[in-house]
């Protein structure tokens, strides 16, 4: 077989399990009408499929007039995926199958954020998620772990701030110790490509993403597409800076939105502000918020500070829609109204048309759903070229 037919049947196997990922149950004839590929080459490709066990067959469809058509599903059992959000001050892991549906997860608080402390706790993590993924013939097909940094088109973090981590090689140390392929990615844009995915984005083609946890990260999805930037940087919009003389950041700049608008900027108000036993976490804020006038204040003054920031990123990128997602998320009832005003308010009339403002479907899954999504998305195109 030459390289150019390789090409074409590695596209037309690929064109046909996406077809009865996202559309079955459906027929091999059904298949051939939907991407126009002869009965017999489809036939051929979906004989491969079955062997591989990425599909099945399932009892006849509704007959056009003859035999009734044996119909295909996905088998997104036929492997699971661990995602995992590495925060600054937690590890969330799921393990997901082929479709992204949660299985299990696991959530652990982390008190020491050096390197070798926390890489102890994500291999435990990655373990209890791999021992209970049930028994099929892939087993665990892979791992993607979102980190809040700068993470390379080869998966080292540069930086990573508020974990106080520079020039690791997270991804070769968690390949050596589970021999599995591994994916590191900035947890903005994996939370960005979950929504996309799973979540509110769905039915977007220009989204914009705002983690808003301990610091602030921004994914795009553009056109479709999740944007990267040059050298695959973009979105450390945490650090676009809303006060020019302000407090300093540990990016080593001035007055950075992440400052005002995160978790970490709402707990330090709540406990400089409020004289009352000091809160501990934003679940229990959130819970006085309800009933304390001046709680509820604090989450208004850091709604309206996260609504600055929301508004310059629809000035600047005229998007369909934004999703405020991570651990804010849980806080929607208490700040969507302060960012929906300062959008009112101060964005461009004609940025605000078409604009959809919403807090995350998926809460604070939305990293780990991503970074699942891309070990299911390298197990398949891998298993496309096999064989070959």
């Amino acid at each position: 077989m030459s390289w150019n037919q390789q090409v074409v049947k590695v596209k037309n196997k690929h064109s046909i399990l996406q077809s009865i990922i996202e559309r079955a149950p459906l027929s091999r004839a059904d298949i051939s009408q939907h991407i126009g590929l002869t009965k017999g080459t489809v036939s051929t490709i979906v004989t491969e499929l079955l062997e591989a066990n990425l599909c099945y067959e399932t009892g006849p469809g509704v007959s056009s007039g003859g035999r009734r058509p044996v119909m295909l599903l996905f088998n997104e059992r036929a492997g699971y995926s661990i995602g995992i959000d590495l925060g600054v001050n937690y590890i969330l892991g799921v393990l997901t199958d082929l479709c992204g549906t949660i299985i299990e997860e696991k959530m652990i608080t982390i008190t020491n954020n050096s390197y070798e402390e926390t890489v102890i706790l994500l291999k435990e993590v990655i373990q209890f998620l791999r021992y209970v993924a049930p028994e099929s013939p892939y087993g665990v097909v892979g791992i993607g772990i979102g980190v809040p940094g700068i993470v390379t088109k080869e998966g080292t973090i540069l930086n990573a701030p508020n974990l106080g981590w520079k020039n690791i090689s997270l991804k070769q140390d968690i390949e050596k110790e589970f021999a599995l392929p591994v994916t590191i990615d900035n947890e903005a844009n994996a939370g960005a490509y979950g929504e996309k995915r799973f979540g509110a984005g769905k039915d977007f083609e220009n989204l914009i993403y705002i983690s808003a946890g301990i610091g602030i990260g921004v994914g795009f999805i553009l056109n479709n597409e999740l944007y990267r930037g040059a050298e695959g940087f973009s979105g450390e919009m945490g650090h676009m800076i809303i006060e020019v003389n302000g407090d300093p950041c540990s990016c080593g700049s001035r007055g950075c939105w992440e400052l005002y608008a995160s978790e970490k900027a709402l707990l330090k108000q709540a406990a400089t502000e409020i004289a009352a036993a000091p809160v501990q976490s934003l679940e229990q804020l959130i819970e006085q918020a309800h009933t304390n006038d001046e709680v509820k204040e604090i989450f208004e003054q850091v709604g309206e500070k996260l609504g600055i920031g929301v508004n310059n990123i629809i000035n600047s990128f005229n998007p369909q829609q934004i999703i405020i997602g991570n651990r804010l998320a849980l806080a929607e009832d208490l700040l969507l109204n302060p960012v929906l005003k300062v959008v009112e308010d101060r964005t461009l009339k004609h940025n605000q048309s078409n604009l959809q403002i919403t807090f995350s479907d998926l809460a604070s899954h939305s990293s780990a759903l991503g970074v699942s999504a891309y070990a299911i998305e390298n197990f398949i195109d891998t298993e496309m070229y096999k064989d070959l």
